[in-house]
């Protein structure tokens, strides 16, 4: 299996993009769930690996937190949001492999973004194309490389492949 290089500044960029798309969803979590913190606190815990860049085992617990408040919140966009900040926070524990799963990683808080915007307009496909333009136009020149460097990406048969492919394919250019 072929290996990629990712160094701590590829990692700390590929989590302030990461939470910069997490960000634009995280209230259609809150409006479904407003006392539950945790898709939150796994945004403010990816923005301190950002600072401080230091991966602890804190932040690996708040991506499994905001994981687990999708499984509960019990609405799907609101799902696919915090699905995202569990994407996000986790992005710092992608392994240096080149390999679709590792892209997914990558790629994943971008795609429940778009998801999640998709869904809280009733599935408008539009929504969700709109999303993954802004994560494309918004992603550092670090993300854009890191990408490059990892396998391309099929179209597949899901919503959610779609919008992988789509941003894997613009992140390319």
């Amino acid at each position: 299996m072929d290996e990629v290089t990712i160094t701590e500044e590829d990692r700390r960029l590929l989590g302030l993009w990461a939470a910069d798309c997490v960000e634009r969803v995280l209230p259609l979590f809150e409006a479904k769930a407003p006392c539950d913190t945790r898709p939150r606190e796994a945004i403010e815990g990816i923005r301190a690996f950002v600072r401080e860049g230091k991966r602890t085992g804190r932040l690996r617990s708040l991506a499994w937190a905001a994981h687990a408040a999708a499984r509960e919140v019990g609405d799907p966009a609101a799902t696919a949001a915090a699905r995202a900040a569990c994407y996000a926070a986790a992005t710092p524990y992608i392994h240096p492999l080149a390999t679709p799963h590792q892209s997914k990683h990558a790629l994943g808080p971008a795609v429940y973004q778009a998801r999640a915007r998709e869904l809280a307009a009733r599935d408008d496909a539009r929504v969700g194309d709109e999303e993954i333009r802004w994560a494309i136009d918004h992603a550092p020149p670090a993300v854009r490389e890191l990408v490059r460097r990892m396998p391309v990406r099929s179209p597949g048969r899901s919503r959610l492949d779609a919008f992988y492919y789509q941003l894997d394919t613009g992140l390319r250019r």
